[in-house]
């Protein structure tokens, strides 16, 4: 061990994973970057290609491997999206000024898991470790959008509650506006969770192309969204979606 209390191989190991997360690499490049000899980088290398955390690819470079992979994927959710995601949480409520937040689903509810509001006096409440069922919210309607058609057929042959007057129950009406969320990779919610509050989501996702987060705006109905602006507001909200799902590691085929 060294004076830290380290373990210096591992230190090494980690040093190597480290590198080759940002950008496949050789055993000659590893060494150079890390000031380690060639001899030692391809020693740790090859117990990490056993183990599956490294994999070898063309000309002689690696990359992270399928088990890591996997480990990563294992990770709550709610906790990496947030991680990443919390700067462009900041950066879209000081580009649209309403509240800003992020879900994931629960079931048939989607579960609110962080909040960044707005400047203004008066503000939207804060659902942050609410969970809400996905037909009243547009969060919702981005999950169901990435569901299978019978999970759909399921989720759609049930009693769906009435929270306002224009709250959509109708099956039919519902999966119209699912399969327009697919379409468009944004959804509208006027007025349907509560009278007054209105909302506009976009998938977030992972590398596998899988939906597992939403981020959504929200505000007051008699502000948000501003006449005319609903299309352009959806588009920062897309754009920033999709940033944070670049960063989890998903990149549109």
């Amino acid at each position: 061990m060294s004076k830290s209390g380290s373990v210096q191989s591992i230190d090494r190991a980690f040093a190597i994973m480290q590198t080759i997360s940002r950008r496949p690499a050789g055993i000659s490049d590893l060494s150079r970057q890390l000031a380690l000899p060639t001899s030692t980088v391809a020693r740790i290398l090859s117990t990490l290609e056993s183990l599956g955390a490294v994999e070898r690819i063309e000309a002689g470079q690696f990359r992270i491997g399928a088990s890591v992979l996997t480990m990563a994927a294992n990770v709550n959710p709610s906790r990496n999206i947030t991680a990443v995601a919390q700067t462009h949480l900041v950066d879209l409520v000081e580009q649209l000024g309403e509240a800003v937040g992020l879900s994931i689903e629960v079931g048939y509810d989607v579960q609110y898991i962080s909040q960044v509001d707005g400047p203004n006096e008066v503000q939207v409440r804060d659902w942050t470790g609410e969970s809400i069922p996905m037909h009243v919210v547009s969060s919702g309607l981005i999950f169901l959008a990435g569901w299978t058609d019978d999970a759909l057929e399921s989720f759609l042959d049930r009693r769906l509650d009435q929270f306002t007057p224009k709250t959509e129950t109708n099956p039919i009406a519902l999966l119209k506006r699912i399969r327009q969320a697919q379409q468009d990779d944004y959804a509208w919610t006027i007025d349907e969770l509560a009278e007054g509050l209105s909302s506009v989501a976009a998938p977030i996702r992972a590398m596998s192309g899988e939906v597992i987060g939403a981020l959504h705006c929200h505000g007051p109905s008699y502000r948000f969204p501003v006449k005319g602006q609903e299309s352009w507001v959806a588009g920062q909200v897309v754009e920033r979606a999709e940033q944070i799902s670049a960063s989890l590691g998903y990149k549109p085929s």
